[in-house]
């Protein structure tokens, strides 16, 4: 007799979401979960996370244990704590060296190529990215939303207007590279820009450009007329 297929999952679990919509999307203790990656008998990984962030009194608290007293929570131990101080120390490096460090100000074309020319220039194929800025045209996130090959990738509006929104931009820029070598707007370029555009007005989060680069320069579409848009500061 064969084993029977195991069922399958209803829910994705933590990791897979995570992966799929951003670890922001993650509770706490599903962020603890993939720490930890396994449980024990008859406690899966998210209810260890659970039970642990309950006698923590949380990811403060959590935050603020020494590996040998993680260690000790049932189900746990030494390898896994080990773990869970790793990703806290990572954690609190980011918030330090963020806070101490002035954003990145993508206030013009020339700015928004000079980012993108670094990562993007000398791909052999296309990456689209979306760079959520706050109100004073600083970069509070990068986010790749599509990659394909030498002569393009299928982009849908909807995956640019989520990750604007995702990261909270107050605008955004949208970016990609052509391989050819020619940073030339295609008709394709054009028409995603006016449809990411119009979305955008109605979603209240702007579309402040969309940069083209390659090895022969960059292309902007708000230079080019394409996307009307006053850019600049907020007002104060």
């Amino acid at each position: 007799m064969t084993n029977p297929e195991p069922a399958p999952t209803l829910f994705p679990l933590p990791r897979e979401r995570g992966i799929a919509d951003g670890w922001g999307s993650l509770a706490d203790a599903e962020l603890v979960a993939v720490l930890l990656g396994t449980g024990e008998k008859g406690r899966p990984a998210l209810r260890v996370a659970a039970d642990l962030l309950e006698q923590s009194a949380g990811v403060v608290g959590l935050a603020r244990m020494g590996a040998h007293a993680i260690a000790e929570m049932p189900g746990v131990g030494l390898a896994k704590a080990a773990r869970i101080g790793a990703g806290l120390e990572l954690g609190r490096r980011v918030l330090l060296r963020s806070s101490a460090a002035p954003r990145q100000n993508l206030a013009s074309s020339a700015e928004v190529a000079r980012w993108a020319r670094l990562r993007l220039s000398q791909l052999d194929h296309e990456q689209v990215w979306v760079l959520a800025l706050d109100g004073r045209n600083g970069l509070r996130a990068a986010r790749r939303i599509a990659e394909g090959g030498l002569h393009g990738c299928s982009v849908d509006p909807r995956d640019v207007l989520r990750a604007a929104v995702r990261e909270a931009a107050s605008a955004f820029v949208l970016v990609h590279n052509h391989p050819s070598g020619d940073p030339t707007p295609s008709a394709e370029d054009i028409d995603l820009t006016n449809m990411v555009a119009r979305a955008a007005s109605v979603l209240g989060t702007p579309l402040v450009d969309h940069v083209i680069v390659a090895g022969g320069g960059h292309a902007s579409l708000f230079d080019l007329g394409v996307i009307a848009f006053e850019r600049g500061p907020a007002p104060p």
